[in-house]
């Protein structure tokens, strides 16, 4: 069993270089996720001068752990932003994400880009009685809206289903194949920096000084297209949004299906099938916040025990963090003059990616489009907002508190150990080296938790993630916590 997403055990490019000099550009793109990627693929053809650094190696974040599929079917959204806002807000939502997927699928066809780009049927499922209404709402609206919806009680998965509702023209890809084809694409007319790393941005007349550990990037515009955006004033993100982890594992299976399905009900189930020189499935389960549930080897057992009910073996086994929003819209469009965000996307990250870079490429250019009052990242919540964000709030206090006061957890292997130096935490673990960490986040203080599946030291206050030797991996933190006994020394 490979302890990574399958999607990396698929490709592979060769390392862009690092930025090396300061350098003037019409537009940089913080990110090369597939947001970042999408933005520089629609801006291509103008004529400005662009750039994208990536903090590490382009698409290697969260969208090479995404389970890639191209869906508007997203559990019950439709019902939810009907309540929170109106009838309305929620058909411009679905009009978004149909036209995200057609945009994909137009972009795949013109550029011919082979990255296993399928129709498939979808299905929304509900194991629970009490969850049958909500659904029968959420049918209710998507048909008001023209949309063609089927009923059915069984589902094409062994899993329980008391009530289900599918459509036939969503879509699945593979994300990393379809993201390094537009790399390859745009290259010629984008400057690509990878391992190239933005930590500070300031305002200076009409542009934006954006600083690297030894250069600077001056830009008209920038594009934050990293999934945490950490250089919005301190607690922009945390009152708008919060991280959740989800367990994933792929199998090599028989039988190939071109459905995909998701419950309607917490804790979410959902699966997907990928072919390509074997056939997989691809299994999802136990979405949680990140500030609870930290056990991660609990966490990871229970996907693999879900599968293995099911009779299969576990080829590729990894987690993944999405950013939600309490109103559940993503957070996409201008935030101050000349500077654009786009995050938010509430584990629907393909299509919203997507449709987030036709929007930015359309401001940037002069021009309005029909989703931008209702992404607009500074708009007013709706209903639902106050409750949510206290709910977070206490949530994320009481992990915090409880994560502080238990460092050394009982699930933690007898390899890990740990010490105070110089009033300092330090975690020590050992394989067939010592690897020395420090165990407190940088960008805000909270204490890490140690993933031994993975190999990884994770943030649960807001989702950075360093690897074994504490190199940063996913921000928002800007630092490393790798041990210096010089440092700590001083």
């Amino acid at each position: 069993m490979l302890r990574k997403s399958i999607w990396l055990n698929e490709v592979k490019r060769e390392e862009e270089q690092s930025l090396k000099e300061d350098i003037e550009v019409d537009v940089l793109i913080i990110g090369g996720g597939i947001t970042g990627v999408s933005c520089a693929y629609q801006l291509k053809n103008s004529p400005l001068k662009i750039c994208l650094v990536e903090r590490n190696r382009i698409g290697l974040g969260v969208t090479s752990k995404t389970t890639g599929k191209l869906n508007y079917l997203q559990e019950t959204i439709y019902s939810k932003i009907e309540d929170n806002y109106s009838y309305e807000e929620a058909a411009l939502y679905l009009k978004s994400q149909r036209h995200a997927i057609k945009l994909v699928k137009d972009i795949v066809q013109k550029e011919k880009i082979d990255c296993n780009f399928e129709k498939v049927t979808s299905y929304v499922f509900t194991e629970k009685e009490q969850e049958v209404q909500t659904l029968l709402k959420e049918k209710s609206i998507l048909s008001s809206l023209g949309q063609k919806v089927e009923v059915s009680n069984e589902i094409p998965f062994p899993l329980k289903s008391v009530y289900a509702i599918h459509v036939s023209d969503t879509a699945v890809f593979h994300p990393l194949k379809y993201v390094y084809a537009l790399v390859d694409i745009i290259k010629e007319k984008v400057s690509i920096y990878e391992n190239t790393e933005i930590y500070k941005i300031k305002k200076d007349k009409s542009f934006y000084v954006c600083k690297t550990k030894n250069n600077q990037i001056r830009a008209k515009y920038v594009i934050l297209a990293c999934h945490y955006p950490f250089f919005l004033f301190p607690y922009f993100m945390p009152i708008r949004t919060y991280p959740e982890k989800s367990y994933i594992a792929a199998n090599k299976i028989e039988d190939y299906q071109k459905n995909t399905l998701i419950t309607s009900n917490t804790p979410t189930k959902s699966v997907r099938y990928y072919k390509n020189k074997d056939n997989y499935l691809i299994y999802l389960s136990n979405s949680h916040p990140s500030c609870n549930n930290i056990d991660s080897i609990h966490n990871f057992a229970q996907v693999v025990g879900e599968v293995k009910e099911l009779g299969q073996s576990i080829s590729y086994l990894w987690s993944n963090e999405d950013l939600i929003t309490f109103d559940h819209l993503p957070l996409i469009g201008k935030i101050k003059e000349n500077l654009f965000l786009a995050t938010g996307y509430n584990t629907w990250g393909m299509t919203n990616a997507t449709i987030a870079s036709y929007m930015i490429k359309n401001a940037i250019l002069g021009k309005e489009t029909e989703y931008d009052a209702l992404f607009n990242p500074l708009r007013k919540n709706g209903k639902t907002k106050v409750i949510a964000y206290t709910g977070n709030m206490f949530k994320n206090m009481k992990g915090y508190v409880e994560n502080k006061v238990k460092v050394d957890k009982p699930w933690y292997p007898s390899t890990l150990t740990f010490k105070t130096i110089h009033g300092k935490k330090i975690a020590i673990y050992e394989d067939d080296k010592k690897h020395m960490v420090y165990t407190k986040c940088p960008h805000m203080g909270c204490e890490l938790t140690f993933n031994e599946i993975e190999k990884t030291w994770d943030c649960p206050c807001h989702a950075s993630r360093f690897d074994i030797d504490g190199n940063c991996i996913k921000g928002p933190s800007l630092y490393n916590i790798t041990y210096k006994e010089k440092e700590a020394d001083e």
